[in-house]
């Protein structure tokens, strides 16, 4: 049976529907045949994965960045499919965590290998992500990215650096209360980061994860305030100098609930703004998906 392998025809730094050749040709170099699939948008990936799991494939392949690989995982996750992923966007934080090669090749004999690992989703109302969400900052520097994008056309690292002044410029400021399993906590922060278990937030290595399968969130809030103490942290964080006691305070949970004063709040999903109404319900699903992964990452004796 034909893998489908759905391709996010917009992902990473050009078009990716020039490479469907490639594709068909390094699964028929791995042993395998692919029925590529190509979405225009988020709303057309969302019906090419449902309808891929309605058709039961044992394996579905997401060819695209985070946002594609966070949208099919959200089908897949608790079916009887697991999720084959091609790192094909700008960042691919999801594989690099996984240990899944940014070489196309040999992401594609990783699918044809079969090992399987069980990996934890996170949940915020509904909708679920594999790396992160976060509200404050990030989501404002998102929707001003994007909005430079279309009204000035720039590039997507020229856009980010210019609404990155903008949002420093304001610094916003959240007004939260975290419903934790077991206490209430009220805080003042400009960013609320949870993720899909925990993040490394020292040293060079920060904002990956060593497991995804350890059934906690991380929960990161930002203790610096104003202009320059954010400013500041930026520049500490891209040398590997956090400060995790002076810069940002740790928690961590199953679930929790975040309300603040607004009736609504943007809230992002693997780097995707959603404007969401309060109160925010997260919880993580232990070991929902099963992912195709290197021989080594799944425990299994290495191939050559």
């Amino acid at each position: 049976m034909p893998i489908p392998v759905l391709l996010n025809g917009a992902s990473g730094a050009g078009n990716n529907i020039e490479r469907v050749p490639m594709l068909e040709e390094a699964f028929r170099k791995a042993g395998l045949e692919a029925d590529i699939r190509v979405s225009r948008n988020g709303a057309e990936m969302t019906e090419l994965a449902t309808r891929a799991v309605a058709e039961k494939h044992p394996v579905i392949v997401a060819a695209g960045g985070d946002g594609t690989v966070s949208t099919v995982a959200g089908m897949v996750a608790r079916s009887k499919s697991a999720l084959g992923v091609l790192p094909m966007g700008t960042l691919n934080h999801f594989a690099k965590d996984l240990g899944v090669a940014l070489d196309l090749d040999e992401a594609v004999r990783t699918i044809a290998a079969g090992h399987l690992a069980p990996v934890d989703v996170g949940e915020v109302n509904g909708r679920i992500f594999v790396n992160n969400s976060s509200l404050g900052l990030y989501p404002a520097l998102v929707i001003h990215r994007e909005s430079q994008r279309r009204r000035l056309g720039r590039s997507k690292w020229h856009a980010l650096f210019w609404a990155t002044l903008t949002v420093l410029r304001r610094h916003p400021m959240l007004d939260v209360k975290l419903c934790l399993e077991d206490a209430i906590e009220k805080r003042r922060t400009p960013l609320v980061f949870i993720g899909n278990n925990d993040y490394k937030v020292e040293g060079f290595d920060i904002g990956r994860r060593e497991r995804i399968d350890q059934g906690r969130l991380g929960i990161y809030l930002i203790r610096r305030r104003g202009r320059h103490g954010l400013i500041g942290l930026a520049v500490r964080a891209l040398f590997g100098l956090l400060r995790p006691a002076r810069d940002f305070e740790a928690l961590e949970a199953q679930t929790i609930g975040i309300e603040t004063r607004h009736r609504t709040l943007p809230v992002a999903t693997d780097g995707e703004v959603t404007v969401m109404e309060m109160p925010l319900e997260y919880k993580i699903h232990p070991r929902a998906l099963r992912v195709i992964v290197p021989a080594a990452a799944a425990g299994a004796p290495a191939t050559t």
